[in-house]
């Protein structure tokens, strides 16, 4: 079983395409009252009357959160907003402690970037970050699914995401969000959404009609059920 077409190998048995989805009603996507997401996104200290740019990911160098601090200074030039960095770390590498370091140094000085190390479980804080935010970035530089954009999506969330691994499947560029290849390119994206808060609006609307449709955990049980039943009757099946 394969989750993107591009993860597929040149094998003898049968692969089956099966895309990774998301639960709706868990805590990390369900819906939040209004004054809950402003309460949880005002004790990180963030100003919620300002654009708020926001990338949630681990704290790893194949997710470039330095790069994404470029990209807000080369938006901030001739756009007001703010920037949120907001994740945790994985047990297994070593690496973490040294790029969180990497990204607290280069938002020194900046009261404007907030770089929020999120302990496991934090599934509303993160439900409320996405909610709050104007635009919610996904700046990888390798990924596998990353269904990160289909939870943003899901919220209504304007989306710039690096096309890579298996985020063009979750995002048609310039019709459910805006997929990019650089720093320039992301930044440039950025600033398109901020200046165009109804294009913004309509690509975070059809996002979220796009996860309805391919991305939610009912999908996922119905392809299941799918290939369990060719398993079943596959010595019944004709191809033509």
């Amino acid at each position: 079983m394969v989750s993107a077409p591009s993860f597929a190998r040149d094998l003898k048995t049968r692969q089956v395409l099966i895309s990774p989805s998301i639960d709706p009603l868990s805590d990390k996507n369900r819906d939040l009252p209004p004054e809950q997401v402003a309460q949880i996104v005002a004790g990180f200290g963030i100003d919620t009357t300002r654009p708020v740019v926001t990338q949630i990911s681990r704290f790893d160098s194949l997710k470039d959160p330095v790069g994404v601090i470029q990209v807000y200074k080369l938006v901030k030039r001739s756009s007001d907003c703010q920037l949120v960095l907001a994740g945790g770390g994985a047990t297994d590498d070593p690496e973490g402690p040294a790029i969180l370091a990497a990204v607290q140094e280069a938002a020194a000085g900046d009261p404007d970037i907030h770089v929020l190390f999120l302990p496991p479980g934090s599934d509303i804080e993160i439900n409320a970050l996405q909610r709050a935010s104007t635009v919610v970035l996904q700046k990888s530089l390798k990924e596998g699914f990353g269904l990160t954009m289909s939870e943003a999506l899901w919220k209504g969330r304007p989306v710039v995401a690096s096309a890579v691994g298996g985020i063009p499947l979750q995002i048609a560029h310039g019709y459910s969000g805006l997929l990019s290849r650089s720093i320039d390119g992301t930044a440039y994206a950025v600033r398109q959404l901020l200046h165009e808060p109804d294009y913004a609006k309509r690509l975070g609307e059809n996002g979220r009609e796009h996860v309805r449709q391919n991305f939610l955990i009912t999908r996922h049980v119905r392809d299941y059920l799918l290939l369990f039943l060719s398993m079943l009757y596959q010595d019944d099946i004709v191809y033509l």
